[in-house]
């Protein structure tokens, strides 16, 4: 009989394409029953009301393509999840669980906008309603109980996800106790990790959609074992800095570059978007001309042969028709995910005093996206957790782009802020198919 030694917060489909068929594979590779997952759904119930009438297993659908260009699938029953928990509706069962002696991980995956912390989780030890504070109340319990420390694990597209998280931890914890800050920081780890895998969103909760393709990068840093998750393709290794700045900037980046101009344009899934020969042109550019210099010659990134083979494989990824990723969702959030999928590269870009055209392009999409209507006048919402405010800002480019909590000091740089005004200026006028073929 399976046992919960891992609580993951954020039960999306993400971690039920990733984490979890991992952990399965481990589980049934090594006979170890210590790993069952006990999954947190942070703010609604309809994953768990989906998933109890079949005993919390679910199908992973992995799609792609055959040689003819046809659509295929295959199906495998993921069995390692033992229950859900909803925070809104029990949080003290959320805090036990993380309290609970024989859990060794706390996993996560709630997206960028997940690390933002709620000062008022502070006064409300028993009721939190953030990750961070889910995280610091239930370690709170662990070390008030003398219980071993545990595993931090995040999953999510930040740069140094570990680090970062263990930042945002620890200062919530030493708001609350500085003892338990030291303790935390002492005693429980926070490895760093990559997870690739594209994953659409699936209106039924009971099957999960991905592509064949994963990868995960995770360092072999756990403060009580971990399963061995290379049954499934995942690698240990003493770094992850490396892999998640490739993936960052050539998937994550590329992908938000699609998003946005795919929307606007009328494309509503990846596949359709990168199917135009404007658009594929200007991503392959994007990458080879921009964003792969500023990897080349990194520590541990891969050679410039290998930098075109990466490249050459994630379009292939994006033109997967069996996907039908649909660009709205990659356009979520985008004021929380740009700052590391582009950003990031502008300044090393701007740094070498090179061109960031391309850059800047896909930076003027977003801010044309926020106008809230694409070009065949169909409205949508912006959904963001700055909306209210990116809204209040009006549509002249110098005043969007000097956003700080989006832009911080690239606002005041007029080699940043002249091109993204130009490409901003002809989407406007001329529109998103017009703007890609025009560029050399």
């Amino acid at each position: 009989m399976a046992l919960v030694g891992i609580v993951h917060l954020g039960l999306g489909a993400f971690a039920r394409a990733h984490l979890l068929p991992a952990t399965a594979a481990a589980m049934a590779a090594s006979g170890e029953s210590h790993w069952g997952v006990l999954g947190v759904s942070l703010r609604h119930a309809e994953v768990r009301d989906a998933l109890v009438p079949h005993g919390f297993e679910y199908t992973l659908a992995l799609r792609d393509a055959d040689a003819s260009g046809q659509p295929r699938e295959r199906r495998e029953t993921i069995r390692c999840l033992l229950g859900v928990l909803v925070a809104p509706e029990d949080p003290r069962a959320v805090l036990e669980a993380i309290a609970a002696p024989a859990t060794r991980i706390v996993s996560l995956t709630v997206t960028e906008k997940g690390y933002l912390p709620d000062p008022a989780d502070l006064a409300r030890p028993e009721a939190p309603r953030s990750t961070l504070g889910f995280i610091v109340h239930g370690l709170a319990l662990r070390r008030a109980r003398g219980l071993a420390p545990v595993t931090l694990l995040s999953c999510d597209n930040l740069a140094s996800n570990g680090r970062t998280l263990r930042g945002r931890v620890l200062a919530l914890a030493a708001e609350l106790d500085a003892a338990l800050a030291e303790w935390i920081a002492r005693e429980c780890t926070f490895p760093n990790s990559m997870v690739d895998r594209i994953v659409p969103r699936n209106d039924d909760l009971a099957v999960v959609s991905a592509e064949p393709f994963f990868d995960w990068a995770v360092e072999d840093r756990f403060a009580a074992g971990r399963p061995d998750w290379s049954a499934y393709g995942a690698r240990f290794v003493a770094h992850a800095e490396p892999y998640e700045l490739l993936k960052l900037r050539m998937v994550n980046g590329s992908h938000s570059a699609i998003a946005y101009l795919g929307v606007m344009a009328g494309w509503a899934t990846v596949d359709r978007a990168i199917g135009e020969p404007a658009l594929r042109r200007f991503v392959e550019a994007l990458m080879r001309e921009e964003i792969e210099p500023t990897l080349a010659g990194r520590a541990g990134i891969l050679e410039d042969a290998d930098l075109a083979a990466y490249r050459a494989r994630l379009i292939e990824r994006f033109a997967n028709p069996a996907l039908a990723h649909r660009t709205r969702q990659i356009a979520m959030d985008g004021s929380q995910k740009i700052p590391q999928r582009w950003l990031a590269t502008v300044r090393d870009r701007l740094a070498r005093d090179e061109s960031i055209e391309r850059l800047a392009l896909a930076v003027a999409a977003w801010l044309h996206f926020l106008r809230g209507i694409d070009e065949a006048g169909q409205r949508y919402p912006i959904d963001d957790p700055l909306a209210a405010d990116l809204a209040a800002l009006g549509s002249d480019a110098h005043t969007l782009c000097g956003f700080a909590p989006v832009f911080g000091d690239l606002g005041h740089e007029p080699r940043f802020v002249a091109p993204v005004a130009r490409q901003l200026a002809a989407l406007r006028t001329r529109g998103v198919q017009a703007t890609l073929e025009a560029l050399p």
